[in-house]
């Protein structure tokens, strides 16, 4: 009886203290992160071993620098931050120093971000003078009473929040104008345009350990775009978006269908309303919904529960995911 006494008072003693608690029984929260570079016609034969090597490391620093801040309790807006800048750093994607030429020469950059807590998102379009538009589209959901500003308006948006202005070649590459030159000269329409001058786009989406999901997209658009044409990913619902009650989605392809048919949103719709995983609602989408009308590109997706799903219906896509629970990969080409 003694022992029993002395062992109940014991674990009274921890509780009152906080020694011992429901908290610390509890399991730890899951956190994880996937990204992507875009989608297209992406196949090993294509692909020289150096290069390949080269996106695959890029993808995974990316990947892992969000997974970091994650980890360590960091934010998961923190963390879809850090993931796009590297690769809006990066030439070898359709962002940042690696955006495509408009049909004037020139580079027009969007970008967008949403959170799933507070359903807050921030987005800008048509900028021409702004290093990482994903970091701008942060400042106008935490700045600015809007969710959308595009071209010298953004960058007015910029100067003021201290951002500075850089020289539009800065995102100028050798490949990409070969691109432009190639689309010229074969006076390619959008109707008949390949699928390599249509997608291209970076993201991220993260669930961090508070519960909270994130969204970013970023892009140069599309190849020889005129007109300052806009497509989905600056666009809430269509390229990004996330809500806690769902997920959280980034999307690359080939824009006008992604606004079309609301991609982003629609996905989670069916998680939250339908009551299907993410990579069901994820494949249904993208598959049985967009490819069927003319629509190709792909989608990043992470849960509520920290499950991810990355389809695609083109032949390959540049993306990686890593979660607390074991998932683990850097992937481009479609599984066998």
């Amino acid at each position: 009886m003694k022992i029993r006494s002395f062992i109940g008072k014991a674990v009274l003693s921890l509780a009152i203290t906080g020694g011992f608690s429901a908290v610390s029984l509890a399991e730890d929260p899951v956190f994880g992160i996937a990204i992507h570079g875009g989608a297209g016609t992406i196949k090993r034969s294509n692909l020289a071993p150096e290069k390949e090597a080269e996106i695959r490391a890029v993808l995974k620093q990316a990947r892992d620098a969000g997974y970091q801040i994650l980890e360590t309790g960091g934010s998961g807006l923190e963390a879809v931050i850090a993931a796009v800048e590297i690769l809006e750093n990066s030439p070898h994607f359709n962002a940042g120093k690696g955006a495509v030429y408009t049909h004037d020469g020139e580079h027009e950059l969007d970008a967008s971000i949403m959170r799933g807590d507070t359903l807050q998102a921030g987005a800008v379009a048509g900028v021409k003078r702004v290093e990482h538009p994903i970091t701008l589209a942060r400042l106008v959901m935490e700045r600015s009473r809007h969710v959308l500003l595009s071209g010298k308006g953004a960058e007015r948006f910029a100067v003021k929040q201290g951002i500075n202005l850089v020289n539009n070649a800065m995102f100028d590459t050798e490949f990409r104008y070969q691109q432009l030159m190639r689309s010229k000269q074969a006076s390619l329409s959008v109707n008949n345009l390949p699928t390599e001058f249509k997608v291209g786009t970076v993201g991220a989406v993260a669930l961090d350990k508070d519960g909270n999901l994130f969204a970013a997209t970023s892009t140069g658009g599309m190849t020889n775009k005129q007109y300052g044409r806009i497509g989905d990913s600056p666009i809430i619902g269509a390229g990004t978006y996330a809500n806690n009650d769902s997920c959280a989605v980034s999307a690359t392809g080939h824009g006008e269908y992604f606004i079309r048919y609301q991609v982003a949103a629609d996905i989670c719709a069916r998680v939250r309303y339908k009551g299907e995983s993410a990579r069901s609602a994820g494949e249904a989408v993208i598959h049985d919904v967009l490819l069927p009308a003319g629509g190709t590109g792909g989608v990043i997706i992470i849960d509520n529960k920290g499950n991810v799903s990355m389809p695609f219906n083109t032949a390959g896509m540049y993306r990686a995911s890593r979660t607390s629970t074991g998932e683990d990969q850097v992937l481009i080409y479609k599984k066998r």
